[in-house]
């Protein structure tokens, strides 16, 4: 799936209507010299679950040394060492993360297993910066629902080996129900906390890039 510049342009200005930064790129090549430019050296940098990030590229460049990351990636952390660094991520500088889905008129949409990942994004960080490919823009937020349901969630279940039954047969088994928080009992559930961030209080502390080809789930 690929979207031209033209065609996320309305939902840029859909984004900033509700008092976030967003931009439009046309490739992930596009994505780090954009955030660079988010970035001071020395900044706190922290990071919510994200295949795009890798796939763009910024977990490498916030590897770089330019900056003290919080990097939830090292290799051998105990789960103590983890849940410390997603409590340090609400003080960074910066939060990174991609977004689960985001409406035509520019609502964001997110659901967390432990709220690590949308807990920053609502509140904490000076700055939020949201790399979002083009294949996780829908309509409206019955849409953003469905789309974790039957695609992120799954995916995402099915990467990390938790034993949902969606990781087993690639769909919620509440996908068709109109309620949002709907879905299995498996204690490994990964769909447990839900963010719908609208218009922001804070002025221009989201930033959303739009890039034109699909990342991530």
């Amino acid at each position: 799936m690929r979207m031209s510049l033209a065609e996320l342009e309305p939902i840029a200005a859909a984004l900033r209507k509700n008092n976030m930064v967003a931009y439009c790129v046309e490739s992930k090549k596009d994505v780090v010299p954009l955030v660079k430019t988010l970035l001071h050296t020395g900044d706190t940098v922290a990071v919510g679950g994200s295949m795009t990030l890798f796939e763009t590229g910024v977990i490498d460049l916030l590897r770089s040394g330019d900056y003290h990351f919080f990097d939830r990636y090292q290799d051998g952390l105990t789960s103590e060492q983890l849940d410390a660094i997603f409590a340090k991520s609400l003080t960074a500088d910066v939060f990174f993360s991609s977004s689960n889905a985001v409406t035509h008129d520019g609502t964001l949409y997110n659901v967390d297993g432990r709220a690590n990942r949308i807990s920053p994004i609502a509140f904490g960080p000076t700055t939020v910066v949201m790399v979002v490919g083009c294949n996780k823009i829908v309509e409206d937020l019955p849409a953003a629902v469905r789309r974790v349901k039957t695609v992120a969630a799954p995916l995402n279940a099915k990467r990390l080996n938790c034993q949902t039954p969606c990781a087993v047969t690639g769909v919620c088994m509440a996908a068709d129900s109109d309620r949002y928080t709907d879905g299995c009992q498996s204690p490994a559930r990964i769909c447990a906390q839900y963010l719908i961030s609208g218009r922001q209080r804070v002025a221009n502390r989201i930033h959303v890039v739009l890039v034109g080809e699909s990342l991530g789930f």
